[in-house]
């Protein structure tokens, strides 16, 4: 049976779905993991702090090669390169993979299952950049474009108990771990399925994974909360 077909009165099955797009495409499957990995490899903030600014974000502050850290420490106005850069990079890996997999027959009920395969090698590249010998970030604001690509509602419930949490507490980390924490759920009760709910706990994993300072920090109550001002020589 096509990828593109489903037999009357049948209802789509996702696993159905998978197994043929597994078994007929894996070349495609490998080629997108590696355009969405390599995708999320420019990342925004060492990209402007090292070759625009020519001092590497990850010397300084927190050491993350993230969009609060470079904030933090540079600010100014090429910041919202960094902005620009971290999420229209999320949208190239998951926008050229659907349109791909699509290009190729594969059927609409796997769509999901492309979006959330592309959106983990795109984390992953943000997160262990090989050109930057696999310090990158920490995946929040490319992970959060990755939540608007996959659906509207998995969106609502993450990017809405983040600001929730950033406005009551003003930690930029509280919300990223409430994103990394609640993502796996919401995408388990929006799509049901094995494989997509496995792809869901990995993204959310590595979110958790690469904050697991910050969860100590907030433990402790030593965190750093989120300021209008720059410093280069906060932590």
């Amino acid at each position: 049976m096509a990828l593109n077909t489903v037999p009357a009165g049948v209802a789509p099955n996702y696993l159905t779905a998978y197994g043929q797009l597994v078994q007929e495409l894996w070349l495609l499957i490998l080629l997108l993991a590696v355009w969405a990995y390599f995708c999320g490899c420019f990342n925004g903030a060492v990209i402007v702090s090292k070759y625009i600014l020519h001092d590497d974000v990850r010397g300084h502050g927190s050491g993350n090669a993230g969009l609060t850290n470079f904030y933090r420490t540079f600010g100014g106005p090429l910041t919202f390169v960094v902005i620009l850069c971290d999420v229209l990079k999320a949208v190239a890996a998951v926008l050229v993979a659907v349109f791909v997999a699509r290009h190729f027959g594969v059927h609409e009920t796997a769509i999901p299952m492309v979006k959330y395969w592309s959106g983990l090698f795109c984390l992953l590249g943000h997160m262990y950049p090989c050109m930057f010998h696999f310090k990158g970030g920490k995946g929040i604001l490319s992970g959060g474009t990755i939540v608007w690509m996959i659906d509207w509602r998995v969106a609502l419930v993450v990017w809405g108990g983040f600001l929730i949490l950033f406005l009551l507490t003003k930690y930029v980390s509280l919300g990223s771990v409430w994103a990394g924490a609640s993502f796996p759920f919401i995408s388990w009760y929006c799509y049901p399925y094995p494989v997509i709910v496995l792809l869901a706990f990995l993204l959310g994993g590595l979110v958790l994974w690469k904050h697991r300072s910050n969860i100590v920090r907030l433990v402790h109550g030593n965190e750093n909360k989120f300021s209008i001002h720059h410093n280069r020589d906060k932590s």
